[in-house]
């Protein structure tokens, strides 16, 4: 898939484009039908299928003190775009001036004039354009004067629920983990390097790798089994999410105590892949208990492999 960032650097003389519009956060269930959607409508009319998206989420710009938490990186989201099909995906930086941009001035001059859109796909729920006043009923209207294609893909429910973007938020901040996957599609997961801590696991008997997070967790503190990912290889591991009460640390870390694993993760990039919490971050009254219950937890890890 080709990344191209910023319209600036969109090929002038580039074919006529089918483009699916949208923040796309987290690419769940609902994002993988629109841009299903685009490359279909591509590739019954022979155009390139384009993914229209930003950097940052918009909220972050208008409103940044109620800006939601990313369920994905800009690469983690672009690198799940390239698994649909999709042939190109356009980052457009997200700026005041962009927010500015009436809505029809979006269409005629973003979409139609720069990205060749012959086919438009959006949410049913999507909005864009200078206070968000463009919307699915606004791109039907301007579709025949135009000369394009207005495709809406309606809203997804997965077991009576809708999928979205602060659906996924709320199931991660409860430690639901099977809920956010059923509707993402896919385990939920997170990348971040090995870095040097304390060492305190060791001591323990169980050593861990501290991983510092791309980006904030979303997750409420306790103790997950997750699949730590490194290179090609993937391992069980009982990952800590907390503050560490029991040593009257403050500062939130993620700790890794890969299961039959004895290499040197110092420095390496990673995936953490969360499949189930096993229960709350509590304080111990002795490292005993804790080494204790560690052992209690990488038994259930193992139980649940």
């Amino acid at each position: 898939m080709q990344i191209v960032r910023g319209l600036e650097s969109f090929p002038p003389d580039a074919g006529p484009s089918a483009v699916a519009l949208g923040a796309f956060d987290g690419i769940h269930l609902g994002h993988r039908a629109i841009l299903g959607m685009a490359v279909t409508q591509a590739r019954q009319a022979r155009l390139r299928a384009i993914a229209c998206t930003f950097d940052r989420h918009p909220m972050e710009v208008l409103q940044p003190d109620r800006a939601p938490l990313p369920i994905t990186t800009l690469e983690e989201r672009l690198a799940l775009i390239a698994e649909t099909g999709i042939d190109t995906s356009v980052v457009m930086p997200f700026t005041p001036a962009v927010a500015g941009i009436e809505a029809k001035a979006f269409v005629q001059d973003v979409l139609i004039g720069t990205l060749r859109a012959r086919e438009i796909v959006v949410g049913f729920n999507h909005r864009f354009g200078r206070g968000a006043r463009g919307d699915a009923a606004l791109l039907g209207t301007l579709a025949a004067p135009l000369g394009f294609r207005a495709h809406v893909v309606p809203a997804l429910t997965v077991d009576g629920v809708a999928v979205s973007s602060s659906e996924i938020r709320a199931a991660l901040q409860r430690g639901d983990l099977p809920s956010a996957a059923r509707l993402l599609g896919r385990p939920y997961s997170i990348r971040g390097e090995v870095v040097r801590g304390a060492g305190r696991g060791r001591t323990l008997g169980f050593p861990t790798a501290n991983v510092k997070t791309e980006r904030p967790l979303g997750l409420p503190v306790g103790v997950y089994v997750c699949r730590l990912r490194v290179g090609s290889g993937e391992h069980q591991a009982v990952v800590n999410v907390g503050f560490r009460p029991t040593f009257g640390e403050t500062e939130l870390s993620v700790e890794a105590h890969v299961l039959d694993f004895t290499g040197d993760l110092y420095d390496e990039q990673v995936t953490l892949t969360f499949t189930r919490r096993l229960r709350e971050e509590r304080k111990f009254p002795s490292v005993d208990a804790l080494r204790a219950q560690i052992a209690l937890d990488v038994a259930a890890a193992r139980a649940a492999s």
